[in-house]
Protein backbone atom coordinates (compact mmCIF):
# COMPACT_ATOMS: atom_id res chain seq x y z
CA UNK A 1 0.00 0.00 0.00
CA UNK A 2 1.19 3.64 -0.78
CA UNK A 3 3.48 4.51 2.47
CA UNK A 4 1.52 8.58 2.49
CA UNK A 5 -1.82 7.31 2.21
CA UNK A 6 -1.08 4.48 5.42
CA UNK A 7 -0.11 7.36 7.23
CA UNK A 8 -2.78 10.01 5.94
CA UNK A 9 -5.53 7.37 6.62
CA UNK A 10 -4.00 7.41 10.32
CA UNK A 11 -3.54 10.49 11.14
CA UNK A 12 -7.45 11.11 10.11
CA UNK A 13 -8.64 8.21 12.48
CA UNK A 14 -6.95 10.21 15.51
CA UNK A 15 -7.80 13.60 14.54
CA UNK A 16 -11.44 12.15 14.18
CA UNK A 17 -10.89 10.69 18.01
CA UNK A 18 -9.76 13.59 19.32
CA UNK A 19 -12.23 16.44 17.39
CA UNK A 20 -15.00 15.95 19.63
CA UNK A 21 -13.33 18.05 22.62
CA UNK A 22 -12.35 20.82 20.16
CA UNK A 23 -15.50 21.15 18.48
CA UNK A 24 -16.29 24.08 20.54
CA UNK A 25 -13.43 25.98 19.90
CA UNK A 26 -13.17 26.07 15.83
CA UNK A 27 -16.89 25.49 14.94
CA UNK A 28 -18.71 28.31 17.02
CA UNK A 29 -20.13 29.20 13.55
CA UNK A 30 -21.33 26.54 11.61
CA UNK A 31 -22.62 26.99 7.95
CA UNK A 32 -25.58 24.34 8.35
CA UNK A 33 -27.06 22.64 11.43
CA UNK A 34 -29.55 20.08 10.81
CA UNK A 35 -31.78 19.44 14.28
CA UNK A 36 -35.02 17.65 15.12
CA UNK A 37 -33.82 14.55 13.35
CA UNK A 38 -32.69 11.51 14.38
CA UNK A 39 -29.13 10.82 13.42
CA UNK A 40 -28.49 7.55 13.11
CA UNK A 41 -24.54 7.90 13.46
CA UNK A 42 -23.19 4.44 12.71
CA UNK A 43 -20.37 5.11 14.74
CA UNK A 44 -18.92 2.17 16.70
CA UNK A 45 -21.24 2.47 19.23
CA UNK A 46 -24.52 3.00 17.11
CA UNK A 47 -25.66 6.26 18.94
CA UNK A 48 -28.52 8.06 18.06
CA UNK A 49 -28.37 11.91 17.91
CA UNK A 50 -30.73 14.63 17.22
CA UNK A 51 -28.68 17.00 15.10
CA UNK A 52 -26.16 18.08 13.28
CA UNK A 53 -23.92 20.78 12.65
CA UNK A 54 -21.28 21.07 9.18
CA UNK A 55 -18.64 23.65 8.37
CA UNK A 56 -17.27 23.41 5.37
CA UNK A 57 -17.22 19.84 3.94
CA UNK A 58 -17.07 18.20 7.28
CA UNK A 59 -19.19 17.60 10.18
CA UNK A 60 -18.20 19.11 13.43
CA UNK A 61 -20.57 18.19 15.75
CA UNK A 62 -23.34 15.41 16.39
CA UNK A 63 -25.36 15.67 19.49
CA UNK A 64 -29.07 16.90 20.85
CA UNK A 65 -30.69 19.86 18.87
CA UNK A 66 -30.49 22.25 21.99
CA UNK A 67 -26.96 22.24 22.21
CA UNK A 68 -26.30 21.99 18.33
CA UNK A 69 -28.61 25.08 18.05
CA UNK A 70 -26.34 27.21 20.25
CA UNK A 71 -23.47 26.60 17.85
CA UNK A 72 -25.22 28.67 14.98
CA UNK A 73 -23.83 32.01 14.50
CA UNK A 74 -25.51 34.76 12.07
CA UNK A 75 -24.82 33.09 9.11
CA UNK A 76 -25.85 30.00 9.80
CA UNK A 77 -28.28 28.19 8.04
CA UNK A 78 -30.81 26.61 9.73
CA UNK A 79 -32.47 22.89 8.47
CA UNK A 80 -35.27 21.73 11.19
CA UNK A 81 -35.87 17.58 10.17
CA UNK A 82 -39.23 17.46 11.07
CA UNK A 83 -37.52 14.37 13.13
CA UNK A 84 -36.99 12.77 9.52
CA UNK A 85 -33.92 10.31 9.85
CA UNK A 86 -30.93 10.65 8.62
CA UNK A 87 -27.98 7.99 7.78
CA UNK A 88 -24.70 8.03 6.89
CA UNK A 89 -23.99 7.90 2.85
CA UNK A 90 -24.08 4.50 1.37
CA UNK A 91 -21.30 2.98 0.10
CA UNK A 92 -20.97 0.50 -2.50
CA UNK A 93 -17.78 -1.46 -2.14
CA UNK A 94 -18.13 -2.94 -5.65
CA UNK A 95 -20.18 -1.82 -8.75
CA UNK A 96 -19.13 -1.61 -12.68
CA UNK A 97 -20.78 2.23 -12.97
CA UNK A 98 -17.74 3.69 -15.25
CA UNK A 99 -18.69 1.15 -17.60
CA UNK A 100 -22.26 1.86 -17.65
CA UNK A 101 -22.43 4.89 -17.71
CA UNK A 102 -21.75 5.19 -21.45
CA UNK A 103 -25.01 4.10 -22.72
CA UNK A 104 -26.72 5.36 -19.74
CA UNK A 105 -28.97 7.76 -22.04
CA UNK A 106 -31.10 5.66 -23.31
CA UNK A 107 -31.14 2.62 -20.81
CA UNK A 108 -34.41 1.62 -19.60
CA UNK A 109 -33.66 0.27 -15.95
CA UNK A 110 -35.52 -2.54 -14.53
CA UNK A 111 -34.32 -1.90 -11.27
CA UNK A 112 -37.50 -3.64 -9.06
CA UNK A 113 -39.92 -3.77 -11.42
CA UNK A 114 -42.41 -5.71 -10.17
CA UNK A 115 -44.50 -7.39 -13.12
CA UNK A 116 -43.86 -8.12 -16.79
CA UNK A 117 -46.71 -5.96 -17.83
CA UNK A 118 -45.01 -2.82 -16.10
CA UNK A 119 -41.97 -3.85 -17.63
CA UNK A 120 -43.26 -3.30 -21.26
CA UNK A 121 -44.80 -0.45 -20.46
CA UNK A 122 -42.09 1.24 -19.45
CA UNK A 123 -40.23 0.20 -23.09
CA UNK A 124 -43.06 0.94 -24.94
CA UNK A 125 -43.11 4.50 -22.77
CA UNK A 126 -39.61 5.01 -23.99
CA UNK A 127 -40.00 4.46 -27.23
CA UNK A 128 -42.73 7.04 -27.34
CA UNK A 129 -39.99 9.38 -26.41
CA UNK A 130 -37.26 8.48 -28.35
CA UNK A 131 -36.30 9.83 -32.39
CA UNK A 132 -36.74 7.06 -34.44
CA UNK A 133 -33.74 4.86 -34.58
CA UNK A 134 -32.38 5.95 -31.66
CA UNK A 135 -31.13 2.85 -29.51
CA UNK A 136 -33.23 1.80 -26.10
CA UNK A 137 -31.20 -0.70 -24.22
CA UNK A 138 -32.00 -2.60 -20.50
CA UNK A 139 -28.25 -3.48 -20.08
CA UNK A 140 -29.45 -6.07 -16.85
CA UNK A 141 -30.16 -5.38 -13.43
CA UNK A 142 -33.49 -7.45 -13.75
CA UNK A 143 -33.97 -11.03 -13.95
CA UNK A 144 -37.51 -12.65 -15.15
CA UNK A 145 -38.13 -14.24 -11.72
CA UNK A 146 -38.91 -10.94 -10.33
CA UNK A 147 -42.02 -10.50 -11.94
CA UNK A 148 -45.43 -11.55 -10.38
CA UNK A 149 -47.38 -12.08 -13.27
CA UNK A 150 -45.60 -13.71 -15.42
CA UNK A 151 -41.78 -15.14 -15.23
CA UNK A 152 -41.07 -15.74 -18.61
CA UNK A 153 -38.94 -13.40 -20.77
CA UNK A 154 -39.94 -11.35 -24.07
CA UNK A 155 -40.42 -12.44 -27.56
CA UNK A 156 -39.60 -10.25 -31.09
CA UNK A 157 -42.55 -9.90 -31.90
CA UNK A 158 -43.65 -8.08 -28.71
CA UNK A 159 -40.59 -5.65 -28.73
CA UNK A 160 -41.81 -4.80 -32.27
CA UNK A 161 -45.03 -3.82 -31.27
CA UNK A 162 -43.98 -1.57 -28.57
CA UNK A 163 -41.07 -0.58 -30.33
CA UNK A 164 -41.27 -0.72 -33.81
CA UNK A 165 -39.19 2.34 -35.27
CA UNK A 166 -36.31 1.74 -32.50
CA UNK A 167 -33.29 -0.67 -32.23
CA UNK A 168 -33.80 -2.54 -28.96
CA UNK A 169 -31.45 -4.79 -26.81
CA UNK A 170 -32.51 -6.52 -23.47
CA UNK A 171 -29.80 -7.65 -21.45
CA UNK A 172 -30.59 -10.74 -18.92
CA UNK A 173 -27.86 -10.92 -16.41
CA UNK A 174 -24.87 -11.96 -18.27
CA UNK A 175 -26.20 -14.96 -20.50
CA UNK A 176 -29.39 -13.87 -22.87
CA UNK A 177 -30.51 -11.01 -24.94
CA UNK A 178 -33.82 -10.31 -26.15
CA UNK A 179 -33.75 -8.07 -29.67
CA UNK A 180 -36.55 -7.08 -31.53
CA UNK A 181 -36.12 -7.10 -35.97
CA UNK A 182 -34.74 -3.27 -35.67
CA UNK A 183 -32.40 -4.19 -33.07
CA UNK A 184 -31.28 -7.26 -34.84
CA UNK A 185 -30.90 -5.45 -37.95
CA UNK A 186 -28.78 -3.00 -36.42
CA UNK A 187 -26.76 -5.56 -35.00
CA UNK A 188 -26.38 -6.98 -38.02
CA UNK A 189 -27.94 -10.34 -37.50
CA UNK A 190 -29.99 -11.98 -39.80
CA UNK A 191 -30.51 -15.65 -41.52
CA UNK A 192 -26.50 -16.30 -42.30
CA UNK A 193 -25.00 -14.55 -39.05
CA UNK A 194 -22.93 -17.81 -38.05
CA UNK A 195 -22.93 -18.34 -33.98
CA UNK A 196 -20.65 -16.32 -32.14
CA UNK A 197 -17.61 -18.48 -30.44
CA UNK A 198 -19.24 -18.88 -26.69
CA UNK A 199 -22.71 -18.37 -27.84
CA UNK A 200 -25.74 -18.99 -30.14
CA UNK A 201 -28.56 -17.34 -32.14
CA UNK A 202 -31.70 -18.62 -31.86
CA UNK A 203 -33.94 -19.02 -34.50
CA UNK A 204 -37.51 -19.88 -35.50
CA UNK A 205 -39.15 -22.62 -37.08
CA UNK A 206 -38.78 -20.95 -40.38
CA UNK A 207 -35.26 -20.38 -39.74
CA UNK A 208 -35.28 -16.37 -39.08
CA UNK A 209 -33.36 -15.24 -35.89
CA UNK A 210 -36.14 -15.13 -33.39
CA UNK A 211 -34.40 -12.07 -31.05
CA UNK A 212 -33.25 -14.59 -28.54
CA UNK A 213 -29.03 -14.45 -28.40
CA UNK A 214 -27.88 -17.00 -25.96
CA UNK A 215 -24.64 -17.15 -24.12
CA UNK A 216 -22.15 -14.54 -23.15
CA UNK A 217 -20.20 -15.07 -26.32
CA UNK A 218 -23.91 -13.96 -28.41
CA UNK A 219 -23.66 -11.17 -25.48
CA UNK A 220 -20.53 -9.75 -26.13
CA UNK A 221 -20.91 -9.65 -29.61
CA UNK A 222 -24.33 -7.42 -29.52
CA UNK A 223 -22.69 -5.11 -26.99
CA UNK A 224 -19.86 -4.43 -29.09
CA UNK A 225 -22.00 -3.49 -31.90
CA UNK A 226 -24.13 -0.80 -29.74
CA UNK A 227 -21.81 1.67 -31.11
CA UNK A 228 -19.53 4.69 -29.95
CA UNK A 229 -20.36 7.84 -28.36
CA UNK A 230 -18.72 11.01 -28.53
CA UNK A 231 -17.19 12.60 -25.54
CA UNK A 232 -19.54 15.00 -24.88
CA UNK A 233 -22.25 12.35 -24.45
CA UNK A 234 -20.30 10.32 -22.30
CA UNK A 235 -19.75 13.19 -19.56
CA UNK A 236 -23.21 14.24 -19.95
CA UNK A 237 -24.40 10.48 -19.46
CA UNK A 238 -21.72 9.95 -16.08
CA UNK A 239 -23.80 12.98 -14.77
CA UNK A 240 -27.09 11.45 -15.50
CA UNK A 241 -26.07 8.23 -14.06
CA UNK A 242 -24.58 9.77 -10.75
CA UNK A 243 -27.73 12.08 -10.44
CA UNK A 244 -30.07 8.41 -10.34
CA UNK A 245 -26.78 7.31 -7.86
CA UNK A 246 -27.76 10.03 -5.71
CA UNK A 247 -31.27 9.89 -5.55
CA UNK A 248 -30.72 6.23 -4.20
CA UNK A 249 -28.81 7.69 -1.43
CA UNK A 250 -25.39 6.74 -2.88
CA UNK A 251 -22.74 9.17 -1.88
CA UNK A 252 -19.06 6.34 -2.77
CA UNK A 253 -18.49 3.68 -4.87
CA UNK A 254 -15.52 1.19 -5.39
CA UNK A 255 -15.73 0.35 -9.52
CA UNK A 256 -14.37 -2.70 -10.68
CA UNK A 257 -14.02 -1.90 -14.64
CA UNK A 258 -15.45 -5.40 -16.40
CA UNK A 259 -14.95 -7.36 -19.58
CA UNK A 260 -14.12 -4.83 -22.64
CA UNK A 261 -13.24 -2.26 -19.98
CA UNK A 262 -10.95 0.23 -21.73
CA UNK A 263 -9.36 3.43 -20.18
CA UNK A 264 -11.71 5.78 -22.47
CA UNK A 265 -14.67 5.29 -19.74
CA UNK A 266 -12.37 6.67 -16.94
CA UNK A 267 -12.44 10.23 -18.99
CA UNK A 268 -15.83 11.41 -18.11
CA UNK A 269 -15.43 10.89 -15.17
CA UNK A 270 -11.74 12.03 -14.93
CA UNK A 271 -13.33 15.59 -16.78
CA UNK A 272 -15.89 15.97 -13.80
CA UNK A 273 -13.44 15.73 -11.14
CA UNK A 274 -11.12 18.33 -12.95
CA UNK A 275 -14.08 20.94 -13.04
CA UNK A 276 -15.46 19.44 -9.34
CA UNK A 277 -18.44 18.73 -10.39
CA UNK A 278 -18.69 14.87 -9.02
CA UNK A 279 -21.76 14.51 -7.08
CA UNK A 280 -20.28 11.15 -5.52
CA UNK A 281 -16.77 10.08 -4.41
CA UNK A 282 -15.73 7.36 -7.42
CA UNK A 283 -12.31 5.58 -6.50
CA UNK A 284 -11.90 2.83 -8.50
CA UNK A 285 -9.27 -0.58 -8.98
CA UNK A 286 -7.33 -1.23 -12.28
CA UNK A 287 -9.11 -4.23 -14.35
CA UNK A 288 -7.10 -5.08 -16.86
CA UNK A 289 -7.75 -9.48 -17.05
CA UNK A 290 -5.19 -11.59 -19.29
CA UNK A 291 -6.96 -14.15 -21.37
CA UNK A 292 -3.90 -15.75 -22.04
CA UNK A 293 -0.57 -16.25 -21.02
CA UNK A 294 1.78 -13.99 -23.13
CA UNK A 295 -0.98 -11.34 -22.21
CA UNK A 296 0.01 -11.62 -18.71
CA UNK A 297 3.82 -10.54 -19.81
CA UNK A 298 2.18 -7.52 -20.94
CA UNK A 299 0.48 -7.13 -17.43
CA UNK A 300 2.94 -7.50 -15.38
CA UNK A 301 5.22 -4.40 -16.75
CA UNK A 302 1.77 -2.56 -16.59
CA UNK A 303 1.59 -2.84 -13.00
CA UNK A 304 5.39 -2.12 -11.81
CA UNK A 305 4.37 0.98 -13.28
CA UNK A 306 1.28 1.65 -11.40
CA UNK A 307 0.78 4.37 -8.12
CA UNK A 308 -2.26 4.50 -6.70
CA UNK A 309 -3.45 7.07 -4.33
CA UNK A 310 -2.56 9.70 -6.75
CA UNK A 311 -5.85 11.46 -6.69
CA UNK A 312 -7.92 12.71 -3.91
CA UNK A 313 -11.03 12.19 -2.27
CA UNK A 314 -13.52 12.51 -5.00
CA UNK A 315 -11.93 10.84 -7.33
CA UNK A 316 -8.60 7.79 -6.92
CA UNK A 317 -7.24 4.31 -7.87
CA UNK A 318 -6.91 2.57 -4.82
CA UNK A 319 -5.64 -0.82 -6.29
CA UNK A 320 -6.07 -3.70 -8.68
CA UNK A 321 -8.77 -6.21 -9.70
CA UNK A 322 -11.16 -8.20 -9.46
CA UNK A 323 -10.75 -10.15 -12.37
CA UNK A 324 -6.59 -11.53 -11.93
CA UNK A 325 -6.85 -13.45 -15.10
CA UNK A 326 -10.34 -14.01 -17.40
CA UNK A 327 -9.89 -18.03 -17.93
CA UNK A 328 -10.09 -18.15 -13.69
CA UNK A 329 -13.44 -15.89 -13.87
CA UNK A 330 -15.76 -18.47 -12.09
CA UNK A 331 -19.29 -18.19 -13.07
CA UNK A 332 -22.30 -17.96 -10.10
CA UNK A 333 -25.08 -20.27 -12.04
CA UNK A 334 -21.93 -22.84 -13.27
CA UNK A 335 -22.55 -25.81 -10.83
CA UNK A 336 -18.86 -26.12 -10.22
CA UNK A 337 -15.09 -24.53 -11.33
CA UNK A 338 -12.24 -26.39 -11.72
CA UNK A 339 -9.05 -24.38 -12.34
CA UNK A 340 -6.56 -26.27 -13.76
CA UNK A 341 -2.45 -26.14 -12.78
CA UNK A 342 -1.55 -24.33 -16.11
CA UNK A 343 -4.08 -21.59 -15.14
CA UNK A 344 -3.21 -21.33 -11.66
CA UNK A 345 0.41 -20.54 -12.85
CA UNK A 346 -0.81 -17.55 -14.58
CA UNK A 347 -2.94 -16.59 -11.83
CA UNK A 348 -0.29 -16.37 -9.46
CA UNK A 349 1.62 -14.95 -11.47
CA UNK A 350 -0.43 -11.42 -11.72
CA UNK A 351 -1.19 -12.06 -7.43
CA UNK A 352 2.46 -12.35 -7.08
CA UNK A 353 3.37 -8.67 -9.22
CA UNK A 354 0.54 -7.16 -7.07
CA UNK A 355 1.85 -7.98 -3.67
CA UNK A 356 5.39 -7.01 -5.13
CA UNK A 357 4.40 -3.78 -5.45
CA UNK A 358 2.91 -3.16 -2.54
CA UNK A 359 -1.03 -2.35 -4.15
CA UNK A 360 -4.38 -3.47 -2.79
CA UNK A 361 -6.04 -6.37 -4.75
CA UNK A 362 -9.21 -7.83 -4.58
CA UNK A 363 -9.82 -11.21 -6.12
CA UNK A 364 -12.80 -12.60 -7.89
CA UNK A 365 -14.10 -15.85 -6.43
CA UNK A 366 -17.57 -17.39 -5.89
CA UNK A 367 -17.45 -21.20 -5.86
CA UNK A 368 -15.85 -23.75 -4.12
CA UNK A 369 -12.97 -24.99 -6.61
CA UNK A 370 -11.58 -21.40 -7.37
CA UNK A 371 -12.28 -20.30 -3.41
CA UNK A 372 -9.96 -22.99 -2.83
CA UNK A 373 -7.78 -22.69 -5.18
CA UNK A 374 -6.87 -19.19 -4.67
CA UNK A 375 -6.53 -19.23 -1.02
CA UNK A 376 -3.67 -21.92 -1.53
CA UNK A 377 -2.40 -19.61 -3.76
CA UNK A 378 -2.46 -16.25 -2.06
CA UNK A 379 -0.62 -18.83 1.29
CA UNK A 380 2.34 -19.51 -1.59
CA UNK A 381 2.61 -15.51 -2.29
CA UNK A 382 2.17 -14.59 1.20
CA UNK A 383 5.19 -16.76 2.28
CA UNK A 384 7.47 -14.77 -0.56
CA UNK A 385 5.63 -11.29 0.12
CA UNK A 386 3.20 -10.89 3.19
CA UNK A 387 0.42 -9.20 2.45
CA UNK A 388 -1.27 -8.61 5.33
CA UNK A 389 -2.07 -4.88 5.74
CA UNK A 390 -2.49 -4.29 1.66
CA UNK A 391 -6.62 -5.11 2.51
CA UNK A 392 -6.47 -7.67 -0.18
CA UNK A 393 -9.90 -8.77 0.03
CA UNK A 394 -12.66 -11.40 -1.84
CA UNK A 395 -15.05 -10.56 -3.96
CA UNK A 396 -18.55 -12.63 -3.58
CA UNK A 397 -17.38 -15.58 -1.50
CA UNK A 398 -20.81 -16.95 -2.42
CA UNK A 399 -19.82 -20.52 -1.43
CA UNK A 400 -17.06 -19.94 1.47
CA UNK A 401 -17.51 -22.15 4.28
CA UNK A 402 -16.31 -22.13 8.03
CA UNK A 403 -12.60 -23.91 7.23
CA UNK A 404 -12.11 -20.64 4.85
CA UNK A 405 -12.44 -18.19 7.58
CA UNK A 406 -8.97 -19.04 9.71
CA UNK A 407 -7.30 -19.08 6.72
CA UNK A 408 -8.49 -15.88 5.50
CA UNK A 409 -7.56 -14.59 8.99
CA UNK A 410 -4.19 -15.09 8.69
CA UNK A 411 -3.59 -13.79 5.73
CA UNK A 412 -5.36 -10.05 7.11
CA UNK A 413 -8.10 -9.74 4.48
CA UNK A 414 -11.11 -8.89 4.20
CA UNK A 415 -14.61 -10.10 2.25
CA UNK A 416 -17.03 -7.57 -0.16
CA UNK A 417 -20.20 -9.74 -0.07
CA UNK A 418 -22.72 -9.12 -2.87
CA UNK A 419 -26.76 -8.81 -3.54
CA UNK A 420 -26.64 -11.03 -6.63
CA UNK A 421 -29.21 -13.37 -5.26
CA UNK A 422 -31.80 -10.49 -5.13
CA UNK A 423 -32.83 -10.74 -8.35
CA UNK A 424 -30.87 -14.07 -9.17
CA UNK A 425 -31.98 -16.02 -6.17
CA UNK A 426 -34.13 -18.86 -7.98
CA UNK A 427 -31.80 -19.52 -10.39
CA UNK A 428 -29.13 -20.15 -7.99
CA UNK A 429 -31.35 -22.69 -6.14
CA UNK A 430 -32.12 -24.16 -9.53
CA UNK A 431 -28.17 -24.59 -10.19
CA UNK A 432 -27.14 -25.44 -6.19
CA UNK A 433 -30.12 -26.63 -5.02
CA UNK A 434 -30.22 -26.27 -1.09
CA UNK A 435 -26.86 -25.21 -0.92
CA UNK A 436 -28.16 -21.94 -2.47
CA UNK A 437 -29.81 -21.17 0.57
CA UNK A 438 -26.48 -20.66 2.15
CA UNK A 439 -24.95 -18.39 -0.61
CA UNK A 440 -24.23 -16.32 0.45
CA UNK A 441 -23.08 -17.02 3.96
CA UNK A 442 -24.07 -13.95 5.53
CA UNK A 443 -24.56 -14.92 9.00
CA UNK A 444 -21.49 -16.86 9.31
CA UNK A 445 -19.04 -13.87 7.58
CA UNK A 446 -20.97 -11.31 10.25
CA UNK A 447 -20.39 -13.88 13.21
CA UNK A 448 -16.35 -14.48 12.31
CA UNK A 449 -15.20 -11.42 13.07
CA UNK A 450 -13.37 -11.17 9.98
CA UNK A 451 -14.02 -7.50 8.34
CA UNK A 452 -16.18 -7.11 5.51
CA UNK A 453 -18.54 -4.90 3.60
CA UNK A 454 -22.32 -5.26 1.66
CA UNK A 455 -22.36 -4.18 -1.55
CA UNK A 456 -24.16 -4.87 -5.13
CA UNK A 457 -21.68 -6.19 -7.71
CA UNK A 458 -24.28 -3.67 -10.03
CA UNK A 459 -25.22 -2.70 -13.00
CA UNK A 460 -26.07 -5.90 -14.88
CA UNK A 461 -26.45 -8.91 -12.56
CA UNK A 462 -27.75 -7.23 -9.59
CA UNK A 463 -30.39 -3.39 -8.97
CA UNK A 464 -28.14 -0.43 -8.14
CA UNK A 465 -30.45 0.25 -5.00
CA UNK A 466 -28.45 -0.19 -1.95
CA UNK A 467 -32.11 0.23 -0.43
CA UNK A 468 -32.60 -3.35 -2.27
CA UNK A 469 -29.38 -4.76 -0.98
CA UNK A 470 -30.30 -3.91 2.77
CA UNK A 471 -33.49 -5.35 2.55
CA UNK A 472 -32.54 -8.58 0.66
CA UNK A 473 -29.33 -8.91 3.59
CA UNK A 474 -32.19 -8.56 6.24
CA UNK A 475 -35.26 -10.39 5.06
CA UNK A 476 -33.69 -13.50 3.06
CA UNK A 477 -35.38 -12.53 0.26
CA UNK A 478 -35.32 -11.70 -3.81
CA UNK A 479 -37.24 -8.99 -5.90
CA UNK A 480 -40.68 -10.31 -5.98
CA UNK A 481 -40.91 -11.87 -2.49
CA UNK A 482 -39.63 -15.21 -3.02
CA UNK A 483 -37.85 -16.49 0.61
CA UNK A 484 -34.50 -17.43 -1.35
CA UNK A 485 -31.61 -17.16 1.75
CA UNK A 486 -31.77 -18.84 5.40
CA UNK A 487 -28.68 -16.20 6.85
CA UNK A 488 -30.12 -13.19 7.24
CA UNK A 489 -28.45 -9.92 9.38
CA UNK A 490 -29.66 -7.25 11.70
CA UNK A 491 -30.80 -3.74 10.18
CA UNK A 492 -27.86 -2.56 12.24
CA UNK A 493 -25.56 -5.05 11.15
CA UNK A 494 -26.60 -4.39 7.32
CA UNK A 495 -26.54 -0.43 7.45
CA UNK A 496 -23.19 -0.76 9.30
CA UNK A 497 -21.86 -3.02 6.24
CA UNK A 498 -23.31 -0.36 4.01
CA UNK A 499 -21.42 2.69 5.00
CA UNK A 500 -18.83 2.43 7.79
CA UNK A 501 -17.55 -1.20 6.94
CA UNK A 502 -17.02 -0.26 3.33
CA UNK A 503 -14.87 3.22 4.01
CA UNK A 504 -12.15 0.43 4.61
CA UNK A 505 -12.32 -0.77 1.35
CA UNK A 506 -11.56 2.59 -0.01
CA UNK A 507 -8.48 3.80 2.80
CA UNK A 508 -10.82 6.54 4.27
CA UNK A 509 -12.26 4.71 7.36
CA UNK A 510 -11.40 8.45 8.95
CA UNK A 511 -13.09 10.56 6.49
CA UNK A 512 -16.32 8.04 5.59
CA UNK A 513 -18.73 6.02 6.63
CA UNK A 514 -20.37 7.69 10.16
CA UNK A 515 -21.94 10.78 10.99
CA UNK A 516 -18.96 11.91 13.53
CA UNK A 517 -17.04 15.10 14.31
CA UNK A 518 -13.95 15.59 11.89
CA UNK A 519 -15.58 12.81 9.07
CA UNK A 520 -16.69 14.39 5.72
CA UNK A 521 -20.77 15.38 5.92
CA UNK A 522 -21.84 12.69 3.56
CA UNK A 523 -25.37 11.69 4.42
CA UNK A 524 -29.13 10.58 3.43
CA UNK A 525 -32.45 12.09 4.91
CA UNK A 526 -34.63 9.23 4.60
CA UNK A 527 -38.74 9.39 3.94
CA UNK A 528 -39.35 7.01 6.72
CA UNK A 529 -37.41 5.25 9.38
CA UNK A 530 -35.13 2.71 8.60
CA UNK A 531 -34.77 1.26 11.98
CA UNK A 532 -38.37 0.92 12.43
CA UNK A 533 -40.42 0.43 9.48
CA UNK A 534 -41.72 -3.21 8.48
CA UNK A 535 -38.66 -5.12 6.88
CA UNK A 536 -40.46 -5.75 3.83
CA UNK A 537 -40.43 -1.85 2.94
CA UNK A 538 -36.74 -1.40 3.97
CA UNK A 539 -36.71 -1.70 -0.23
CA UNK A 540 -39.45 1.06 -0.94
CA UNK A 541 -37.37 3.86 1.60
CA UNK A 542 -36.75 6.56 -0.81
CA UNK A 543 -34.36 9.09 0.23
CA UNK A 544 -35.69 12.90 0.71
CA UNK A 545 -32.19 14.22 0.45
CA UNK A 546 -28.56 13.00 -0.27
CA UNK A 547 -25.38 15.37 1.17
CA UNK A 548 -21.64 15.16 -0.31
CA UNK A 549 -19.03 16.89 1.47
CA UNK A 550 -21.52 19.21 2.85
CA UNK A 551 -23.63 20.35 -0.58
CA UNK A 552 -27.09 18.85 -0.81
CA UNK A 553 -26.70 16.74 -4.69
CA UNK A 554 -30.26 15.95 -4.26
CA UNK A 555 -33.75 17.69 -2.30
CA UNK A 556 -36.70 17.19 -2.17
CA UNK A 557 -36.78 18.04 1.42
CA UNK A 558 -38.92 21.13 0.81
CA UNK A 559 -41.61 18.98 -1.31
CA UNK A 560 -41.79 16.53 1.24
CA UNK A 561 -44.61 16.39 4.06
CA UNK A 562 -43.69 16.36 7.54
CA UNK A 563 -44.62 14.19 10.64
CA UNK A 564 -47.17 16.94 11.42
CA UNK A 565 -48.50 17.33 8.12
CA UNK A 566 -48.86 13.83 7.79
CA UNK A 567 -50.48 14.02 11.17
CA UNK A 568 -52.89 16.66 10.39
CA UNK A 569 -53.50 14.92 7.06
CA UNK A 570 -55.10 12.19 9.13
Amino acid sequence: MNTNRWLQVRLLACIAFVLPGLVPAFAQQPDLILTNGKIVTVDDRFRIAQAVAIKGERIVAVGASRDIARLAGPGTRRLDLHGRTVIPGLIDNHTHFIRAAKYWSHEVRLDGVATRKQALEMIRARAAASKPGEWITVLGGWSEQQFSDEQRGFTKAELDAIAPNNPLLLQLIYFRIYANSAGLKALGIDDKTPDPRGGKIEKDAAGQPSGVLNGGGALRMALSRLGEVSMEQATANARLLLADLNRMGMTSFIDYGGHGFVDKYFEPFRELARKHELTLRVYHAMWIAPEAPAEVDQVLARIRDMKPFQGDDWFDQVGYGETIYFPLHDNLLAKQAQPSPEQMREWKRVVQAVADSGMNLNVHAQLRGTIEAFLTALEEVNKVKPIRGMRWSFSHADQLEIQDIERIRKLGMYLEIHSRPSIQGKLMHDVHGDRAWDMPPLRMIQDSGVPWGLGSDATAVTPSSPFYTLWWAVTGKMLGGAQIARQKLSREEALIAHTRSNAYFSFREGDLGSIQNGKYADLVVLDRDYLKVPVDQIKDIAPLATMVGGKFVYDTLDKAPTQKSRKAAK
